[in-house]
């Protein structure tokens, strides 16, 4: 246990400062300060190492958070980070992207704000990277037997990584001109540099895993060309079809974008890449539907960009601030949360629905007509008189995910879907097609990254079985093979 008395002489939970919103918005950098590691250590002797740890249940991962927390209050860094490597290939990622289960369900959270177990998890990567205890770990021997990642989000690298150091040869595939996937452009720069990226790819290329950057499979090399190259093939690609807006005018008026059509071009001008075409937020009233994390990153990229206005929609009520009677700890609640971007400005109206996109006389986006929904028998109900006219001359739709892209994948190598369109597979992640297997949104639909890493390990536990014939010498994460796929 950390501090015996710790829950009980520090009942506050103590996150780092995020800079001054007037600074931040005028740059790409990560919004939160370094805290002071007396004060994290603090946080960390929260924790009560108790009986039945709750915290492991809401991680996917199946983190060993009680050990690390305990051995980050004592100041033991090597030890910790070797306890957390031992779960989570990435928990640089996690650390800054992972909306923490975990904490929703920490024990102390019955009563008192849950231990940071987030920021613990950040703390203890940075410190092993600063202090040179992340290293390349390459197999002692190689096993002669090769496999295709397809994609390199965090699904495909969990699994890359994993295979690699059983021995066998891993090239990842990506269709972008970089590795990383939504890692690199999907998520802003203010929410993970992605020097954060570079550097855990740099390891495993030292490990001997090899990216193949630029190649779209279905098109530049067909499935089939790759089943017959490699002994086994894991697909990883996520899950890239947005849902879509379907009233009248979305279709015939320009400035209405997917956040996917926004966010990576913004991604790479940070970078100080030059993108012709962009569409950015400078000098607009924006309009974002969609309440979750792409809604946010697509309001703080707003920000930075110089819009005028920035308004979000969500057809959902706006949430409580505490748990609702039917998530009871340690569920994940539905709450009201701040994130950055929100705090930096801009209006969030709830229970709003969208009847029609409005055009000016050139065909441009000039605003959104809405009204108010209240839940009724047959779903959201309009409510009378409600009806406006919110100006934008820009939209974003941030309102998920269906799916991945599977035309390829189903006329190149005849795999199976399931009833939501994702790629349908086995207990042992193999699809319908012998040799082929899926990890994360492909597999499982739009998913936390938590979940992705997860999966990826778990398949590459799997694939090493099948490849090897005998049990995996990987270690398999309990979570995500023990519960249900389709969750």
């Amino acid at each position: 246990m950390a501090d015996p008395q710790g829950f009980l002489k520090n009942r506050e939970r103590e996150l780092p400062a995020r800079r001054p919103v007037p600074v931040r918005i005028k740059d790409w950098r990560e919004v939160y300060e370094e805290q002071e590691l007396g004060q994290l250590q603090t946080q960390a002797g929260r924790c009560m190492d108790c009986g039945i740890p709750f915290c492991h249940s809401g991680c996917p991962l199946g983190n060993l958070i009680p050990e690390w927390n305990d051995l980050a209050w004592k100041g033991d860094w090597r030890n910790a980070i070797e306890r957390l490597h031992a779960t989570n290939n990435f928990p640089e990622f996690t650390g800054r992207l992972c909306p923490a289960p975990c904490e929703t369900a920490c024990v102390l959270g019955i009563n008192q704000p849950a231990v940071t177990i987030k920021q613990v998890e950040v703390t203890t990567i940075e410190k092993a990277f600063a202090d040179g205890g992340v290293t390349p770990r390459p197999p002692e021997r190689l096993s002669g037997k090769t496999v295709a990642v397809v994609g390199s989000g965090p699904a495909g690298l969990a699994a890359a990584q994993q295979l690699t150091r059983a021995g066998h040869t891993v090239a990842v595939y990506e269709r972008a001109d970089r590795p990383g996937g939504l890692l690199r452009y999907g998520i802003p720069e203010f929410k993970m540099e992605k020097s954060v990226v570079d550097r855990r790819l740099q390891q495993m290329q030292s490990e001997g895993t090899r990216f193949r950057s630029s190649v779209d499979v279905g098109a530049d090399v067909t499935w089939e060309q790759l089943r017959a190259r490699y002994d086994a093939v894991v697909i990883a690609m996520g899950a890239t079809v947005p849902r879509d807006l379907e009233v009248p005018g979305r279709h015939e008026a320009s400035g209405v974008l997917q956040a996917m059509d926004f966010l990576p071009p913004a991604n790479r001008v940070s970078l100080g890449e030059t993108v012709d075409g962009q569409v950015t937020a400078e000098g607009k009233d924006v309009i974002v539907i969609g309440g979750g994390d792409t809604g946010a990153d697509c309001i703080g990229t707003s920000h930075r960009q110089g819009a005028k206005s920035v308004t979000s929609l969500e057809i959902m009520p706006q949430p409580g601030e505490d748990r609702a009677p039917g998530q009871p700890w340690p569920t994940y609640p539905m709450t009201f949360r701040v994130a950055s971007a929100h705090e930096e400005g801009g209006e969030r109206l709830y229970a709003v629905s969208t009847q029609e996109v409005v055009s000016d006389d050139e065909g441009r986006v000039s605003g959104l007509r809405v009204h108010e929904v209240r839940r009724g028998e047959n779903g959201f109900e309009p409510v009378e008189d409600t009806e406006k006219v919110i100006p934008a001359q820009l939209v974003l739709l941030a309102m998920g995910f269906l799916g991945p892209q599977t035309e390829t994948l189903v006329a190149q190598l005849g795999v199976e879907l399931d009833e939501r369109s994702n790629v349908r597979r086995g207990s042992d992640y193999m699809s319908t097609v012998p040799g082929v297997f899926v990890a994360g949104d492909a597999g499982r639909g739009q998913s936390l990254i938590v979940w992705a890493i997860a999966e990826g390990r778990a398949a590459a536990h799997h694939v090493d079985a099948w490849l090897s014939g005998k049990p995996s010498r990987l270690p398999r994460p309990v979570n995500p093979t023990d519960r249900p796929l389709t969750v």
